[in-house]
């Protein structure tokens, strides 16, 4: 087919455009593992790092509207577990929004380099959500609940863990039965590093002064957890947003409710708001823009939807490639 959407050819990886039934743009680049000179394809299943959050955002309200779950549940009320200097009345809305103040694991604000974490608890014990419960129970709360807006990924690993208190099930599993299947994501799930199903890319971080590349066994916790580690394919991601505007995951008016503003400040306005477990970009002459983005060592990944025009994006790159500023030429060229 003839992209009516270019990428530029830098970005290794895949990258799907769609509006409504129309195909913009359908790309793909790069080797999912170097070694052995296997290709990306369309079919690759890439890590997409933290843009699994709203995977956990959807599990979460889901229970919200069965009435299993409430937002102004509080830690203190759900889990068992002992909290130690974590203010007990941080409310699950909070925990959602980034807004909790619980302490952040790995403190992006300050922190930059994801591989240090391990230095002292190996990698290979992170396969539970539980798993990650030495990482943070320790320190302090990072300020007031409900003080301010400040992205936080300890916040997702305990609603993971809230979600598996109220389901019974384990997270991935819960999500799964709930999402996936529902949306047709037939290659999408989360997956130990040591024994990945057929199709998943390796993920590659540049070794510096040379042109080889490592992969990140060794950056990132063996399996995702609340927080990010999913695996997708680009068309999963295309069905998963439409599971979402077709009201096949949640009702409209929760739909809504995930799209609007509910915390952050807007002051850099190419990042903008937050919603539940989605981001949003504030736009004066329509509705707003929704995305989801996600950054591991060696993973990029960036998905949008426009809600004026039904456009849908979808850019993964298992180079850690700038799939943002793909995302800026899109937007220019094309909203």
């Amino acid at each position: 087919m003839t992209n009516k959407i270019e990428i530029d050819k830098t970005l290794r990886g895949t990258a799907y455009v769609t509006k409504g039934d129309e195909v913009l743009c359908k790309y793909s680049s790069g080797f999912a593992d170097i070694a052995n000179e296997r290709p990306n394809t369309f079919e690759t299943r890439f890590a997409c790092a933290s843009m699994s959050k709203t995977f956990v955002a959807v599990g979460i309200l889901q229970q919200i509207e069965k009435g299993n779950l409430h937002f102004e549940d509080t830690l203190g009320k759900i889990l068992d577990i002992d909290l130690k200097a974590i203010d007990p009345d941080v409310t699950v809305k909070q925990l959602l929004t980034h807004t909790s103040g619980v302490p952040d694991y790995f403190d992006e604000s300050v922190m930059d380099d994801y591989e240090a974490l391990w230095k002292d608890f190996p990698n290979y014990r992170i396969r539970h959500n539980s798993d990650m419960i030495p990482l943070f129970i320790d320190k302090p709360m990072m300020y007031k609940k409900g003080e301010k807006f400040q992205y936080n990924n300890t916040g997702y690993v305990l609603l993971a863990l809230i979600l598996e208190k109220v389901t019974g099930m384990e997270f991935d599993a819960y999500l799964k039965e709930n999402i996936f299947d529902v949306c047709g994501m037939t290659s999408t799930g989360y997956f130990e590093f040591d024994r990945l199903p057929g199709g998943c890319a390796n993920n590659y971080i540049r070794i510096p002064d040379s042109d080889e590349y490592r992969t990140n066994i060794y950056s990132v916790g063996a399996k995702g957890t609340g927080d990010g580690g999913a695996f997708v394919t680009a068309t999963d991601m295309i069905n998963f947003w439409k599971g979402l505007i077709d009201h096949k995951l949640l009702s409209k008016e929760m739909v809504t409710a995930m799209f609007s503003k509910q915390s952050g400040d807007g002051k850099d306005a190419e990042e903008g708001y937050y919603g539940y477990g989605m981001w949003i970009i504030d736009n004066p002459d329509g509705q707003d823009y929704v995305y989801m983005q996600g950054c591991d060592d060696g993973v990029c990944a960036f998905s949008e939807y426009n809600p004026n025009n039904g456009m849908l994006t979808v850019l993964l790159s298992n180079y850690g490639d700038d799939v943002w500023e793909a995302m800026r030429k899109i937007r220019k060229d094309n909203y």
